[in-house]
């Protein structure tokens, strides 16, 4: 995996990645493997390792959140329920690479949109999830999350925030924990299968961590760096220009 030209690039990178999905309580794993696809890693590394490095910094993003009050365990249940289980299921099947990259590429716009602040607005009037609402919202994200290989919070944030289901910072708590738990059961179910991780995965998601520390730290607090977010949404529309025509 390592041995990928320009590695020293991605390494640089990776932290700033984990960085800036951490500071809004996302694990990164859109942006991991758009970066893995920029610099042409093997396919079937990248949604185990995306998998490792989203339970890394979610992990310790909803850390931070929860530390600073901003967790509604009510919120995060009515859709974990049922997309623990469907993104296991969702981790045990593999999809037509040409077609992985095109649902990934797609996914990404939601990122994209996320680090352009298009889904950063607040209502003041927050209503209550439905149960109903949220198991089958839980469902359907949670099997794309496993299939892809993401924790699903660069889709569910926007819902809560859209649907005026809690607050950003809320949305961020609940998001990460999301993301924690949907990360560990598709890897889950990539281990069903015979799929290993390597080694250096474990590199990478130490390197991850560091970002991700910092990350949700700040993020839980005080900072909204937008110029920052900028850049990494504009690195990861070439990577979905790349995933989309390539």
């Amino acid at each position: 995996m390592l041995q990928t030209e320009n590695i020293y690039l991605f390494l640089a990178i990776l932290p700033i990645v984990s960085f800036l999905y951490s500071s809004v309580g996302h694990g990164g794993a859109s942006g991991y493997l758009a970066l893995m696809a920029l610099f042409s890693f093997a396919p079937e590394s990248m949604k185990p390792t995306a998998l490792l490095l989203n339970i890394f910094v979610a992990g310790i993003s909803f850390y931070y959140y929860y530390k600073a009050g901003h967790f509604n365990k009510k919120l995060f249940l009515a859709f974990a329920i049922t997309s623990i289980p469907f993104s296991l299921l969702g981790g045990r099947f593999d999809i037509d690479a040409s077609l992985y990259k095109k649902v990934l590429a797609i996914l990404l716009v939601f990122a994209i949109l996320k680090m352009l602040n298009v889904f950063g607005k607040e209502s003041q009037y927050i209503k209550e999830v439905k149960l109903w609402q949220g198991l089958i919202i839980g469902a359907l994200i949670g099997f794309f999350s496993g299939l892809i290989g993401i924790g699903g919070g660069i889709i569910l944030t926007p819902l809560i925030l859209l649907l005026h289901w809690g607050k950003m910072k809320e949305a961020a708590a609940v998001s990460a924990l999301f993301i924690w738990v949907n990360s560990a059961s598709a890897l889950i179910g990539q281990f069903s299968v015979g799929v290993s991780l390597e080694k250096e995965s474990f590199l990478l998601a130490a390197i991850a961590l560091t970002g991700g520390v910092l990350g949700g730290y700040y993020g839980s607090k005080v900072i909204n760096n937008q110029r920052l977010r900028y850049i990494l949404a504009f690195v990861l529309i070439i990577a979905c220009g790349k995933l989309m025509f390539t």
